[in-house]
């Protein structure tokens, strides 16, 4: 590409005026305006797990377009640790997630807690505590339990719940908050 066009735009002109319209992404779902705010035109998700030790910054969005190498990567991530399941992570979650760590305005990946759970791993955290769901959205690849060292559960449930996307959970004593692309709702458990 040339450096400046017939018109006298220059190449860095034009990428400034790129950059300048991101926040103006194309709505994708029924609330894209509460849902895609801070998301941009590049989406991008930042997580570790404790349990793993897996580390995970990855850009999964450019332009309109998921990137689909970076979409398996994500769902490899979010896997059933205790049996190594993987499952397709519903898109709109990975987008909750991300629009919310974008809001909350923080360099800290988020710890994940819990992603997809097998119905088998489900049922075994189901038999130890009554605050499993039975049908849990975890076992579609549509909830993700999240966690951050320097943002309250308020904090992040208030950035979840901004998106106006799906369900949003506070877990007080547990420290962390599940962020789900279910019906829109939140619950304190």
């Amino acid at each position: 590409m040339t450096e400046s066009s017939s018109s006298g735009l220059t190449r860095r002109a034009l990428l400034g005026a790129f950059a300048a319209t991101a926040i103006a992404a194309a709505p994708t779902y029924s609330n894209a305006a509460g849902f895609l705010r801070g998301g941009g035109d590049i989406r991008r998700i930042r997580m570790y797990s404790g349990r793993t030790g897996e580390r995970l910054d990855m850009i999964y969005w450019v332009d309109g377009k998921y990137i689909k190498d970076a979409v398996k990567e994500v769902n490899n991530f979010m896997r059933d640790w205790r049996t190594d399941q993987v499952k397709s992570i519903d898109l709109r979650t990975i987008d909750i997630m991300a629009a919310s760590h974008s809001l909350l305005d923080v360099n800290e990946p988020y710890m994940l807690l819990s992603g997809y759970r097998s119905p088998q791993t489900n049922a075994m955290l189901r038999s130890r505590s009554r605050r499993v769901a039975r049908n849990s959205l975890h076992m579609e690849g549509q909830a993700a339990d999240l966690r951050l060292a320097s943002r309250s559960v308020s904090q992040m449930a208030k950035a979840a719940m901004s998106c106006r996307a799906g369900g949003v959970g506070q877990y007080y004593g547990s420290n962390f908050v599940h962020m789900d692309c279910g019906v829109v709702r939140t619950w304190r458990g």
